[in-house]
């Protein structure tokens, strides 16, 4: 008889990814610039840096602010809360954009002589996203502000934003999604999807937009305050939040992170990174995301995002510490919640392929977490290359909770519409934007949503959409892979999303191989040109399809920095391998 943990294995096995296609970038020709060695003046003109002055991450270079529309009424009306000592309410989102830009408000505010602001953050099992009328009604009740001021939410919140101000309080909007047909009538809104294009930052997170409405106050009010010292919550919340690495966003995310370098900013933020085991001396924007960023997420995705903005607005390295280790404990339960579910999910993974996999694919578990199924959704999209939509059940009876991830080519939010428009009682409601998405519908529809998710979806996806691609900055010269250039390639840009970080492939000789963690590939591989050898690695490795004795392989790969034990060496971090 089979147990359950063969039956986990054999659905991976049947659902493992192929080895994509390589599209290899190519240039014309190579920038010349002094004191940028040749690969990485390769590297950042793949990745349109063409001007010499673009190398220049300092803050000299932001995008003025003239052109942001809204930015002027919003200071006005701040200007005007500062001098009459107006009660503050700060309604933030339960991410880490909407935490760190809550923190970030906050402090500001406090900073530039405001009365402290309050904050709330709905509980996203109770009340949902964005400034609801129950949220309204909840920050007159406990709070009675005489101003509400959202960031990362509000540009949808019509509704809301009504309740507020026929409760007789002014709200400010500050928010980085895009609006829909109608915007709420609030006092003052900042949105950089609002402005013209040419305006240069239309790309900032929730927490890029409040620092702009900050940087616009400070300018107003002509005093020093502590505002460029806050650059660390930008450049995590911009990470984090998987916005495009712009040429305005890179010199937040880089400003942030020389700041975190240098021992300054949030003693949370680097009590969360202390607890992921990474150095915050030696921080880089992946750090960012993949260590302080899940660990915030954490709160907001089981428990309540206040746990995290209260790590964030920590003053004391020990207070800081014991909400860092909070958010750690929050973390490990959401990873193993996480796995759980990827273990039934890939089970119907392996089912459908057992015909053939259709264009989109719908998930759902009687028991799984609302919270989780957004991590979920983005575990299974990136093994099929398909868009994923997870469903869990929500506290409202005979309700689902569902949130998507979809693939570059095809626009999430734009095939909901289309659903909705073709059945407009099926889905209760949705919102989002071309690579991710959220909605709710009664469970007695998932099967006919099911269906029509999957024709919206065939009806606008060519075949080659689903032909996973990737691509790479070509083959690394042998003397390249060493620790210089790791060093490098690490540390002179902030790597993120429309900004990836180099990615090479190449073919090795296998030295030594073994297996470390159950499922983690350890390389040691041989450079005969040069006589030497590299170590590898390959996270979460099919150790049944490389087989157990290998010669050479071909793989796609980043070229890191690793430290262990005070030890740094280069090793090849590989993405995609098979025997060569």
């Amino acid at each position: 008889m089979r147990t359950l943990a063969a039956s986990f294995r054999q659905a991976e096995l049947m659902s493992a990814r192929p080895f994509p296609e390589i599209r290899r970038r190519t240039l014309d020709t190579v920038p010349d610039w002094p004191g940028v060695p040749p690969l990485l003046a390769r590297v950042l003109a793949a990745r349109g840096v063409t001007r010499e002055e673009q190398l220049q991450l300092s803050l000299g270079r932001l995008p003025h602010p003239d052109g942001f529309n809204g930015l002027g009424a919003a200071v006005d009306l701040l200007q005007q809360a500062r001098e009459e000592h107006w009660r503050i309410c700060v309604v933030g989102d339960y991410d880490a954009d909407g935490a760190t830009a809550t923190a970030l408000m906050v402090r500001g505010l406090a900073g530039l002589g405001f009365r402290r602001p309050d904050y709330l953050v709905p509980n996203r099992f109770e009340y949902g996203y964005g400034l609801s009328p129950a949220i309204v009604e909840l920050a007159r009740e406990t709070l009675a502000p005489d101003l509400i001021i959202t960031v990362d939410n509000g540009i949808a919140s019509v509704d809301g934003v009504a309740a507020a101000r026929a409760a007789g309080m002014r709200v400010l909007i500050t928010d980085h999604h895009l609006p829909g047909d109608q915007l709420p009538d609030a006092d003052a809104l900042v949105n950089p999807r609002l402005c013209e294009d040419g305006f240069p930052a239309r790309n900032l997170a929730g927490v890029g937009v409040a620092f702009y409405l900050l940087l616009a106050v400070q300018r107003r009010l002509g005093i020093k305050s502590p505002v460029l010292d806050l650059l660390d919550l930008v450049a995590l919340g911009t990470v984090a939040d998987v916005v495009i690495l712009d040429d305005a966003n890179r010199i937040l995310v880089e400003q942030g992170l020389r700041r975190i370098r240098a021992g300054k900013g949030s003693p949370g933020l680097r009590a969360l990174l202390r607890v992921a085991g990474r150095d915050p001396a030696k921080v880089v924007a992946a750090d960012l995301g993949f260590a302080a960023g899940p660990r915030l997420n954490a709160a907001g995705r089981l428990t309540d995002m206040s746990h995290g903005i209260e790590c964030l607005l920590a003053d004391s390295e020990e207070q800081a510490r014991r909400f860092a280790e909070e958010l750690d404990t929050i973390n490990r339960e959401r990873r193993g919640i996480e796995q759980g579910m990827r273990d039934a999910a890939m089970l119907e993974v392996a089912r459908l392929r057992e015909r053939e996999l259709p264009a989109a694919l719908c998930l759902h578990g009687p028991d799984w977490h609302e919270g989780v199924v957004g991590i979920l959704a983005s575990r299974v999209k990136e093994s099929v290359h398909r868009p994923v939509i997870a469903f869990a059940p929500a506290r409202e009876k005979g309700m689902l909770k569902g949130s998507g991830r979809s693939i570059p080519g095809l626009h999430l939010r734009d095939v909901l519409d289309a659903v909705a428009t073709a059945h407009p009682e099926m889905l209760h409601k949705f919102g989002g934007h071309a690579m991710a998405a959220g909605m709710t519908l009664r469970a007695d529809h998932l099967p006919a949503f099911t269906e029509a998710f999957r024709d919206a979806v065939a009806a606008v996806a060519s075949a080659d959409l689903f032909d996973e691609v990737v691509e790479t900055d070509g083959a690394l010269e042998e003397i390249d892979l060493c620790l210089d250039t790791a060093e490098i390639l690490s540390h002179r840009f902030p790597w993120g999303q429309g900004f990836p970080p180099p990615r090479f492939d190449g073919e090795f000789e296998v030295l030594d191989s073994r297996v470390v963690g159950e499922r983690h590939l350890k390389l040691t591989l041989g450079l005969p040109g040069c006589g030497g050898v590299v170590d590898g690695i390959h996270f979460n490795a099919d150790l049944d399809q490389l087989g157990d004795r290998l010669r050479r392989v071909y793989g796609i790969y980043r070229l890191e920095v690793n430290e262990f034990r005070g030890n740094r060496n280069p090793q090849l971090l590989f993405e995609h391998l098979r025997p060569a």
